[in-house]
């Protein structure tokens, strides 16, 4: 049998859906199994084990400029994959798409599984209501009962190895700023809904406890640019007070995300907004610490909280700033030391 897994999403998206491609590999250990992804995010499937080949295409179009060499070469990769016969082409979204639908189309395939809103078109063979009140991971395993495919009981961990590139950036930044490996937490501003985000007065207050609770240092990572920026806003108005008073216990870190996940890898555990950056922390082997507010005008924890054994959220009622530092405190006691509590389930709430 040979499966084609279509996957155009963000870097998050595509490790939310390691869940997916291990449970079909266990189901069906003699299939084919082969990813379409984009450029961007292909790579977080490096060494994974569940898929035998990656293939990728580029963008055609960014910032609404067309990029005719990557039309041109999409419609012969088209032609490529029309001639490979699958037998079961799946649009990976936990929600309906159109653009992954279309391009599935193209594809082509014998059976063809989507998501679907309203009356589907004859050519989808095998189009499936979004299932209510499951997890992102979770709704794109539900993708593959059309292959007959029994379900898992409970949610699967994500599966993701670290890049050599990455670890070998954090030795080095380690070594320069006299920080050892576990020696330190990981707090991130990274989210574009600023309701999720710790304000700067919170970022110092919680630094210093972990600091003077733990004896541990804090990487404080943000996105660079101001927040006014419609495209991509940054977290430099936040970033900025947090760095002026001077604490010897933070070390800022404005990078790429590579070398960022490095750093991740490398800490106690991590703190981060709901955004790809929690997820890939849910994998780290210190585990993570989301945080949602807002749920009714934002996507909630119900579909969208760090997955993993290691992983912990807290819900606030309409800000961030409404969570009070000892609930903050008592949620990462489990990870920060873990031998004096049970690892909870995979979702507690601060609310």
């Amino acid at each position: 049998m040979r499966i084609l897994i279509l996957k155009r999403d963000k870097l998050g998206d595509m490790l939310l859906t390691t869940p997916m491609l291990r449970w079909l590999r266990q189901q069906l250990p003699d299939a084919r199994i082969d990813v379409l992804a984009n450029t961007y995010n292909a790579w977080v499937l490096d060494g994974n084990p569940d898929v035998d080949r990656v293939l990728t295409y580029q963008r055609a179009t960014e910032g609404g400029r067309i990029h005719w060499k990557a039309v041109v070469a999409q419609l012969q990769q088209v032609f490529s994959l029309r001639r490979e016969h699958y037998d079961w082409v799946i649009a990976a979204n936990g929600e309906y798409s159109h653009r992954a639908l279309k391009r599935a189309r193209w594809v082509g395939g014998r059976n063809l599984v989507s998501y679907h809103e309203g009356a589907a078109p004859s050519w989808l063979s095998h189009p499936l209501t979004v299932p209510a009140g499951l997890h992102e991971t979770q709704r794109l395993t539900h993708l593959l009962s059309a292959l007959t495919v029994p379900l898992p009981e409970s949610p699967l961990p994500l599966r993701f190895s670290l890049p050599e590139e990455s670890r070998r950036f954090a030795r080095a930044w380690l070594d320069e700023r006299g920080l050892a490996p576990g020696g330190y937490i990981t707090l991130g501003l990274g989210a574009r809904r600023a309701k999720r985000q710790p304000t700067a007065d919170q970022v110092k207050r919680w630094t210093r406890y972990f600091h003077e609770q733990w004896g541990l240092q804090t990487v404080f990572m943000w996105t660079p640019g101001k927040s006014d920026n419609p495209l991509y806003p940054g977290d430099d108005d936040i970033a900025q007070p947090v760095l002026d008073a001077g604490m010897p216990w933070l070390h800022p870190f404005r990078g790429p995300l590579k070398p960022a996940l490095g750093l991740i890898w490398h800490g106690r555990t991590s703190l981060f907004p709901d955004s790809g950056l929690m997820h890939f922390a849910a994998a780290s082997p210190g585990g993570v610490l989301g945080f949602f507010a807002e749920v009714e005008a934002s996507p909630p924890p119900s579909q969208w909280a760090p997955v993993g054994p290691r992983a912990r959220w807290l819900e606030a009622p309409k800000t961030l700033s409404d969570l009070d530092d000892g609930t903050v405190f008592a949620a990462l006691t489990s990870l920060v030391e873990p031998h004096t509590d049970e690892i909870p389930p995979l979702c507690t709430s601060g609310a």
